[in-house]
């Protein structure tokens, strides 16, 4: 098990202000004074329609620290040249997954040479409810605030909706603990979530209706992919939503050695509308993620150079 040098906790008072937009009546108060702080924090003042660059650097202004998701290179080692592509790129932000906590001490390394932090971390399910001490040992030492767990496998997920409030229940434990150690704990989408069971629900409303705490890194484009569209659902969830990752969608039958994938701003997802209705949720992270793309540095100027400019 990694063992950790001795590095400063997580301050739980940062979590507690995570948590505020989602409390009882009664915390009205901080709930709109957490909101207020996050649309302060990101800067966000969008507007309702496509404009020119020019329009756009004096309306409003994205996130001031974008983040990348370094799953996005795992095809790429070594991590230390990814790193300094992500910096140099502009990026000031990474989110860890499985891979890359291989070798804690070189990624933190690799992390201060760069200036750059990973305040967001993934955590499959098994390891987040069978070896508690290594990820809480990993996330303090790589100064992570919010864990979310990212992905069920195909042979693993419910058919009907018991399934599914279960996985919520097995969520909503997970959750318990991981605040209790000072973290915020949230769940990552893909498609599946977003098509419909036979009774006509929606997997996605029953995870969250069964973990009433969890909180959301809401994954726009595979909403997409999952035949909805994404506006109605981040209204919605609005108050649950912690992070977002930016990722888009080639137009049908483009970009087929890239599973579909494209670009952020090359693709078909209306990011104008997605930012604004994302201004009253509770987003402090915007993560940049592609699954497969044939060209990293590509992706990571195209993709910055678009989401800075809306």
């Amino acid at each position: 098990m990694f063992e950790a040098p001795v590095a400063a906790p997580v301050s739980r008072d940062n979590h507690l202000q995570f948590q505020l937009g989602r409390r009882s009546p009664s915390s009205h108060g901080s709930a709109q004074w957490a909101i207020a702080t996050a649309q302060q924090e990101l800067r966000l003042q969008l507007p309702s329609r496509r404009v020119n660059t020019s329009e756009t650097a004096r309306e409003f202004r994205m996130p001031r620290r974008l983040s990348f998701q370094l799953y996005t290179a795992r095809n790429y080692p070594p991590l230390k040249d990814v790193l300094a592509l992500v910096a140099r790129t502009g990026f000031r932000e990474v989110e860890g997954f499985g891979g890359a906590y291989a070798n804690p001490k070189a990624l933190k390394s690799g992390l201060e040479r760069n200036s750059l932090t990973m305040p967001t971390g993934h955590f499959d399910i098994e390891m987040l409810e069978g070896d508690r001490k290594q990820v809480v040992a990993l996330a303090k030492f790589l100064g992570m605030r919010q864990i979310y767990a990212p992905y069920i496998p195909a042979e693993q997920r419910p058919k009907h909706a018991a399934g599914y409030r279960k996985l919520g229940k097995r969520l909503g434990a997970i959750g318990e603990w991981v605040r209790g150690e000072g973290y915020g704990f949230g769940w990552h989408n893909h498609d599946f979530e977003f098509v419909k069971l036979p009774t006509g629900d929606y997997p996605h409303d029953i995870i969250f209706d069964a973990a009433p705490m969890l909180d959301w890194e809401c994954d726009v484009a595979w909403i997409a992919r999952g035949g909805n569209n994404p506006i109605p659902w981040i209204r919605k969830y609005a108050s649950r939503i912690t992070a977002v990752h930016v990722k888009d969608i080639a137009p049908k039958g483009q970009n087929l050695d890239e599973e579909g994938w494209a670009d952020v701003g090359q693709g078909t997802v209306n990011w104008p509308a997605v930012f604004k209705a994302l201004k009253v949720s509770r987003a402090m992270h915007y993560v940049v993620e592609h699954d497969l793309p044939n060209d990293l540095e590509r992706f990571c100027k195209r993709s910055f150079a678009h989401v800075s400019k809306i």
